[in-house]
């Protein structure tokens, strides 16, 4: 039984060589694996820390990228029955990482498996508060509901090749694929058990991008979401008033005072200002959402 480890790439070579190497160090017990990397331009030593891997590439050109489209060519171009999906800036905390997202899927309890996702050292303090939220230390196989996130997760090939990742989202590809599964009887679930370091090095501006093309992404999925300018101040007011009591217990208050008040804002005005946005995006638009380290 063959794993694709499926990997977007463009300019990962901070974290990759690590990566990579904990990713070959993984228990396998009764499969292999192959690493497939999806590169869109790299210029720093990203594929060449790829190669002494024994990584296999395929590339897609940055002007044709999105999530989904992306992908979409490594799914098709792996060979295994399971492919599993991790950041080029998500670290496995252990060498049972694999095997515990995988097991649901061999053992026939969910199709899409989703793992759990910790906050490094350098991680903002309200985005810690975030990845508590919605990446518990509680196992939920099969899971209610269809949340999923591609930064760590594992799909069949079978599910994968019927419904695919939709290419024209801004985001949330993971979550639309997984409503798909879920709305045809499908299961998803939710490993804790097989958790990841995710490396969110990110500047303000990178933070409200990020909110900003999920809430996009997010109207297809979900159009029933409405956010307005009430819904702002409240989530935006709520939001800081929990992170700073927790602070405040954690004797980090004046520390965190304002890396609090700067998150949660433009999380919210991210998400407020995607979800009055248009599909219709400008070749200017797709560089800043798919690519905001690289415009300004």
């Amino acid at each position: 039984m063959l794993v694709s480890i499926i990997i977007r790439t463009l300019n990962e070579d901070r974290h990759l060589n690590q990566i990579l190497s904990i990713i070959n160090s993984q228990n396998m017990k009764n499969f292999s694996h192959e690493i497939v990397i999806v590169d869109s331009g790299s210029t720093d030593n990203t594929l060449a820390i790829a190669k002494k891997h024994n990584s296999r590439i395929t590339y897609i050109d940055k002007n044709n990228f999105t999530f989904g489209r992306s992908l979409n060519i490594g799914c098709e171009f792996a060979k295994g029955e399971y492919f599993v999906f991790i950041s080029g800036h998500c670290i496995p905390t252990n060498k049972n990482w694999l095997i515990k997202l995988i097991n649901p899927l061999i053992e026939k309890k969910c199709e899409y498996s989703y793992g759990r996702q910790i906050g490094g050292e350098t991680t903002k303090f309200s985005e810690h508060q975030v990845f508590d939220r919605y990446f518990s230390n509680e196992n939920k196989i099969p899971q209610d509901g269809f949340f999923c996130n591609n930064a760590n997760a594992a799909v069949t090939r079978t599910a994968w090749s019927k419904y695919r990742f939709n290419e024209n989202l801004t985001g949330l590809e993971d979550m639309f694929l997984a409503k798909q599964i879920y709305q045809n009887k499908g299961l998803i679930g939710y490993v804790a058990d097989s958790a990841v370091y995710h490396i969110h090095d990110e500047t303000w501006r990178q933070v409200k991008l990020r909110y900003e093309r999920e809430a996009m992404a997010l109207q297809q999925i979900m159009p029933e979401i409405k956010i307005n300018f009430i819904n702002l101040i409240h989530f935006t007011t709520a939001g800081i008033l929990k992170d700073l009591k927790l602070a405040a217990r954690k004797k980090v208050f004046f520390k965190e005072l304002l890396s609090i008040i700067f998150f949660r804002f433009l999380q919210y005005y991210g998400a407020y200002k995607g979800n009055h946005i248009g599909q219709n995006l400008s070749n200017y638009s797709k560089m800043k959402y798919f690519y905001p380290r690289k415009t300004n």
